[in-house]
């Protein structure tokens, strides 16, 4: 290989002279040309951008990715892909692999038995929610992730390396101001140093010259920030719109969920209380996720007093309803509750009631009886007791 020996040492040269003029600098023993204030202030706004940039991107990347694990396996087998050009397949989501355990242990518990028709219900359901989960995860990749991996890894290592030349530029102008400042002080002392005075003025004027030209080239990329900033802003209200779609998909299919399986046999809710009271039952109501909040929270919604056509409550007289030889329960009751009406029963905070049902009642309400006192009660104000 044909090395140019002479390019190799002046390299070396400037690396050197350059290192010297940095340890100086540190060391307060050199001046330092500061760049212009626009300039310092670009620098800091390039930086800002750069930092922020870097956090959102890698969080998004762990809200659409939350294993740790799967997330470094997903970004090798994404780059792998990308370098043989050829396209990256979808991936199944968690909601997806619940759906299909849930599916799977129906067959295992029986398809025609509640709870095994219940569990392919739910879990066909949960598949569908993954279905949504998988599309929001690659239109926030393709319309939000990949604009901020192209500045990061495009643009800003751009910039980046304009600096880092810049930065040269100016170390080599300060080494000429020193060189002709120290050419001047020997010249002052003996007329003999004339030409190294010339010498190092015309470097000063070169290096003046190429770290002013190297000014202007950092300056104008960063300029480009604001640009930048304005197409992150668009890819923001597209994120913000695919995740929008995401939860209204999902709380459609959830609400699709809970009115499938509250249209289910009205005799299924009974028969599971009364033959395994042992287990807890929560039934669909005002509270979509469970039947006791979170602490800190407020009650679940009032359910509507009103009972519908077939409730057979609407035609007994509640004082006339009589109490199943088995399957009454003990419940606690988690917040104060008013009777609307004469048929309800008042509730006070953590006391202990027992609650029962009757064959084609309204799954959100249990008669409850407390002492001489009896009435319908909301099953979400309730904590069923083993």
């Amino acid at each position: 290989m044909d090395f140019n020996v002479k390019k190799l040492a002046s390299d070396a040269g400037v690396f050197f002279t350059r290192a010297v003029q940095y340890t100086e600098e540190k060391l307060g023993q050199a001046e330092k040309t500061e760049l212009d204030a626009h300039l310092e202030n670009l620098l800091a706004r390039g930086d800002c951008t750069k930092n922020w940039t870097e956090k959102i991107f890698r969080q998004t990347e762990i809200l659409l990715q939350p294993n740790p694990i799967d997330h470094t396996g997903a970004r090798i087998e994404e780059f792998l892909y990308e370098k043989l050009e050829k396209k990256i397949p979808l991936r199944i989501t968690n909601a997806e692999v619940l759906g299909q355990y849930m599916q799977d242990a129906a067959k295992e518990f029986g398809p025609s038995t509640p709870y095994g028709s219940t569990l392919i219900t739910v879990g066909e359901y949960q598949k569908r929610i993954g279905a949504v989960e998988r599309e929001f995860i690659h239109a926030s990749a393709v319309g939000f992730l990949n604009p901020l991996r192209n500045f990061l890894e495009g643009d800003w290592r751009i910039i980046s390396k304009e600096r880092r030349l810049l930065e040269n530029y100016r170390l080599d102008l300060d080494a000429c101001k020193a060189r002709l400042k120290k050419a001047k002080l020997a010249e002052a002392k003996a007329a003999l140093w004339s030409e190294e005075v010339e010498k190092a003025e015309q470097e000063l004027r070169v290096a003046q010259t190429d770290f002013d030209r190297q000014s202007e080239v950092t300056r104008l990329l960063l300029e480009g920030i604001n640009s930048t900033h304005v197409n992150h802003l668009r890819c923001l209200h597209e994120f913000v719109k695919a995740q929008a779609a995401y939860f209204a998909q999902c709380a459609v299919h959830m609400q699709d969920l809970q009115k499938e399986l509250s249209s289910a046999n009205d005799d299924t809710f009974p028969n599971a209380f009364v033959g395994n009271p042992s287990m807890s039952v929560i039934a669909p109501g005002p509270s979509p996720l469970s039947t006791a909040a979170p602490p800190g929270t407020s009650p679940p919604g009032r359910t509507s007093a009103s009972p519908g056509p077939l409730d057979p409550v609407v035609t007994l007289k509640i004082g006339e309803v009589k109490p199943p030889a088995t399957g009454t329960r003990k419940a606690k009751v988690l917040y104060d509750y008013e009777a609307a009406d004469v048929s309800e029963l008042s509730l006070l905070a953590d006391e202990l009631i027992t609650v029962y049902t009757v064959p084609g009642m309204d799954p959100d309400w249990l008669i409850g009886e407390r002492g001489n006192q009896k009435g319908k009660v909301p099953v979400t104000y309730l904590e069923l007791l083993s």
